[in-house]
């Protein structure tokens, strides 16, 4: 029997690490055929999700798979994530956690076609970048907070 990969280990350590001490956990991706995420948030193969418990709803942190739904755009969408595929974790507020080198699963992969998503749709009071779900303000504002008067 094939001994099991230490890596989702370590994720849900960090993942645990971060959240215990009030940081933003973030997973950087190497997107492949086989990885479901908004496409048109991608870059270069690889995209940013913010997996915290804020940004993220039914957060399934397996030995295989990373699987949860969050808000792009305004739009709550699955997300499926094959372990190897995972290239970093770490805390949004001071980079801290953990890079791993990239599996010669993930990187076989990067031939195959890319399935495009239908685009997102935003809606007109969405203040969150899209790039990041549940975080930040939109735009060029990137740093500033904003307030919403709600009556």
């Amino acid at each position: 029997m094939p001994e099991t990969s230490t890596k989702p280990y370590l994720l849900r350590a960090l993942y645990e690490w971060c959240t215990d001490n009030g940081y933003t956990p973030y997973l950087a991706v190497h997107v492949d055929a086989k990885t479901r995420v908004p496409r048109e948030f991608v870059k270069d193969g690889e995209i940013v999700l913010n997996i915290s418990f804020d940004a993220t709803s039914g957060l399934q942190m397996g030995n295989d798979w990373i699987e949860f739904s969050a808000r792009f755009g305004g739009i709550s969408q699955k997300v499926e994530v094959q372990v190897p595929n995972v290239l970093a974790i770490y805390a949004r507020e001071n980079g801290q956690g953990m890079a791993f080198p990239v599996d010669k699963q993930a990187s076989a992969d990067d031939g195959a076609v890319l399935e495009a998503a239908p685009p997102v749709q935003a809606s007109d009071d969405d203040d969150s970048d899209p790039t990041r779900p549940g975080g930040g303000a939109a735009g060029g504002n990137a740093g500033r907070a904003r307030l919403k008067v709600v009556k």
